[in-house]
């Protein structure tokens, strides 16, 4: 039987009087490989927020890996076994250089040294970042931002990826090996994207977010 991984029941949320979301309910189970499009605005990436325990919203149950999750405690683990790329590169990198940004997500999972240094190699390998080890994170370009930041969170090796326009910003060769990896690299996702193309080559469903209410929208 397939595991429930995420699971939202009648979830609302409002930023003040302007209303996002309005008794959405969603399931993502383990394996599966979902697409979500919307309009901007639509609420797409408040969606992940909730998930991951950043929004807490107006109403409705928020359920990861089977348990319902309300207060802060609840979402350390949360955000431990699941991996979320924002949107924005800069929000995701903070550190001096490539190699300690890998670095920071296994050693907060409690990795010792040595078994860390083998994460951040074999990560850069398979990311073909070796070259940007020890670059400063402000001296690379939007795609390599791009590519360091889903880095840090293959490093993590989390059960479920939620990634936030992954392949915005990104020229054709490097969204070509971001689609490679995620058809091989990765088990279970919730991808949200515009880019229909992509989604089509890296999920097996899309669904669609609009004016508040999710639905089926395709499958391949």
């Amino acid at each position: 039987m397939e595991k429930s991984i995420i699971k939202l029941e009648n979830i609302s949320f409002s930023y003040d009087s302007y209303s996002v979301l309005t008794d959405i309910n969603f399931e993502l189970r383990l394996e599966e490989k979902v697409g979500l499009i919307g309009p901007n605005g639509a609420g797409k990436t408040t969606l992940l927020y909730i998930i991951m325990g950043f929004l807490k919203p107006n109403s409705g149950r928020v359920f990861i890996f089977g348990k319902e999750r309300k207060g802060e405690k609840d979402f350390l683990e949360v955000r431990q076994k699941l991996g979320l790329l924002f949107q924005d590169s800069d929000s995701q990198l903070f550190c001096p250089t490539v190699k300690e940004d890998i670095a920071f997500g296994p050693l907060n999972l409690g990795k010792d040294r040595n078994e860390v240094k083998e994460i951040v190699k074999d990560i850069a390998k398979l990311f073909n970042i070796e070259h940007l080890l020890e670059r400063p994170v402000y001296k690379l370009s939007t795609g390599e931002k791009k590519i360091v930041a889903l880095a840090t969170v293959f490093a993590m090796n989390p059960i479920c990826y939620l990634l936030d326009e992954p392949s915005s910003g990104l020229d054709e060769e490097t969204k070509r090996k971001l689609i490679y990896f995620l058809k091989n690299h990765v088990k279970t996702c919730l991808i949200v994207s515009h880019d229909q193309t992509f989604l089509k080559e890296t999920v097996d469903k899309i669904y669609l977010l609009k004016k508040g209410q999710i639905s089926f929208y395709q499958d391949f």
